[in-house]
């Protein structure tokens, strides 16, 4: 399998306009900071002094015991009381506009190309679903262990392959996104894939 890493004229010749100073960076850390928020499940609670159950009777009378006074069992200062500002449910997911994704993919992509980091491929298949198969295409394309690959689609047989390699991840052209394209070390495109994220930088 013929493979050759994707330069800054090749990548311009496939309609990618590579960003080569500093511009958009602020666009990139919007934009992993919205992904990773988004994954954030906000499920964390705790009961307040009005939720935590108990009795609501006073625990013992105002004056006469020489103790500090006390109005319920369920006070934030007693052990097993409620919690003051504690979490609770919440939604910690950030709003981006489709521009801002698209410019911080285009600059993602671009540093990734300025690097020498992206080889490209005619395609990217194994004949047989087998996990030392993949290894060793892989292992012909990329000597870091911590691979992306991307494609407009893989089949049956390489997706089955994949799955014991750890560090490797196969993700279509449709579905990459700017913290894919940060968070390995090598990549791995096919043309057809170079095509359709070309596609979408563009739109």
């Amino acid at each position: 399998m013929s493979a050759t890493i994707l330069t800054v004229e090749a990548a311009k010749a496939a309609n990618i306009d590579v960003v080569t100073n500093g511009r958009y960076t602020q666009a990139v850390h919007e934009t992993i900071v919205a992904y990773r928020a988004g994954r954030r499940s906000g499920t964390a609670s705790v009961k307040t002094k009005g939720t935590v159950n108990g009795s609501g009777s006073k625990p013992w009378k105002q004056k006469g015991t020489g103790r500090a006074r006390a109005g319920y069992r369920s006070s934030p200062v007693w052990s097993g009381g409620g919690v003051v500002f504690g979490p609770h449910p919440r939604d910690y997911s950030k709003k981006i506009s489709k521009q801002t994704r698209r410019v911080a993919l285009r600059k993602a992509l671009s540093v990734r190309i300025i690097a020498g980091d992206v080889t490209i491929v005619e395609n990217f298949a194994v004949a047989q679903p087998k996990t030392k198969e993949f290894i060793k295409l892989i292992g012909t394309l990329s000597t870091e262990r911590k691979t992306l690959v991307i494609a407009k689609n893989f089949d049956t047989n390489t997706l089955l392959a994949s799955r014991n390699v750890p560090k490797t991840e196969l993700i279509t052209s449709a579905d990459v996104n700017t913290e894919h394209l940060l968070g390995f070390k090598k990549i791995v495109l096919t043309n057809d894939a170079l095509v359709e994220i070309a596609e979408r930088i563009n739109k």
